[in-house]
Parts: C-alpha cells; structure tokens; sequence
C-alpha cells in the first residue's frame, strides 16, 4: 500500500491535532518512552502547534487515515522548559528551529518515512530563516528492564543525518510511566543539534 506525505503549516496543523494525540499516547507508550498519557495532557502540549505561528506537521497518509505525524515550531514558541537549556548555555533560542516528535504506526514503519519526516521539516526550517534545528530524546539505560530485547536506538540515524548529540543541553520533564502506576516520574532529555552551512 501507497502512503503520502502532506506538510501543513500554521492554523492548517489544527486539523491534525486529534491524530496526533492519539498517535502520541499510542507511540510514546512503547520504550523508551513509557508515557501513560492521556487526552487532557496532549490536548495543553499540543496547543503550542495550533496557536504558534511557524508550526508544521508533516503528516503521513495511507488511504486517507493518519498513519503518522511528525512536528515541529520555532524553539522560541516552544514550552519554556525546551528553551531553558538553550538560555542557560547562551544559546539564543530565537536562532533554533525544534522538531518534536515523530510518531509513526509500527507497520509503516522501515519504509523511509521517517527520513521523509526529517527532509519535509529541515526543508521548512530553511523557509523561514532557521540554519539551527534540534529535537531532544529520552536517556534509558542500557540495563533498563522494560527494555525489548533487539532494540537499537536511532542514534545511528540521526547522527548520519548530520545531528550531534549535546550532553551539556538537557532538559527534565515529569510524566505518568506504563511502570510507575500511576504517579508522575522525573525523566532526562538531551539534545541533538544540527548547524546548516549559510548558503552561498
């Protein structure tokens, strides 16, 4: 089966906001995650795409059904605890375009689509003036005990696509885990950063 990529910016994001939603809740609950979310909770987070100016989902189709979205805003219309990090370090976050998440249905998946994700929001990025562009991911230990067995992390992929990853920029957020029944725990993130060469 075919799927499309479609890229919807500004108040065109509104329209996905539910399939994002449940892609997250579904996505996020696999590992590394662990996120036990709910509607209320996506619904506050996801509100920054649908009122931020700059916004994109990258939204990706199969017969009509949402079968993933990938995000992303400028970081200074971000949640304050993604910009922190970049103040704290003199980084100005007004130079920085974030990417949030991609969440794809398992079935598509290893079939380029996240690479596609990563063209159609860098493409984005450099339409409006950013050569700075970053996302952040959780840190799990390798012995983690809720880890799959096989699971490789997609460090290798997005260190080829140019991204490095920045242990001195981290963030900390506090979210209900599949193994924490119920109660909030505090997780680590860090993040990976790409600079584009100015064209000439």
């Amino acid at each position: 089966m075919e799927f499309e990529i479609r890229v919807c910016r500004g108040g065109e994001v509104e329209a996905f906001l539910e399939d994002a939603a449940r892609l997250r809740i579904a996505v996020f609950r696999e590992f590394p995650y662990l996120y036990d979310g709910d509607e209320s909770a996506e619904r506050e987070y996801l509100s920054a795409y649908a009122n931020g100016a700059g916004s994109v989902f990258v939204v990706a189709l199969a017969s009509d059904a949402v079968i993933g979205i990938s995000t992303g805003l400028p970081l200074s219309s971000a949640d304050p605890s993604f910009r922190l990090p970049f103040e704290e370090s003199g980084l100005d976050p007004a130079e920085w375009f974030y990417f949030g998440e991609s969440v794809l249905e398992p079935r598509w998946r290893g079939r380029g689509i996240g690479h596609r994700f990563f063209d159609a929001r860098e493409a984005h990025a450099r339409e409006l003036g950013f050569r700075r562009t970053s996302f952040c991911a959780v840190e799990r230990p390798e012995d983690h005990p809720l880890r799959p067995a096989g699971y490789r992390p997609h460090d290798v992929f997005w260190s080829k696509r140019g991204y490095r990853r920045q242990p001195g920029l981290q963030a900390s957020f506090e979210w209900k885990q599949v193994d924490s029944e119920g109660s909030e725990v505090e997780n680590l993130l860090t993040f990976w950063t790409r600079e584009t060469p100015p064209q000439i």
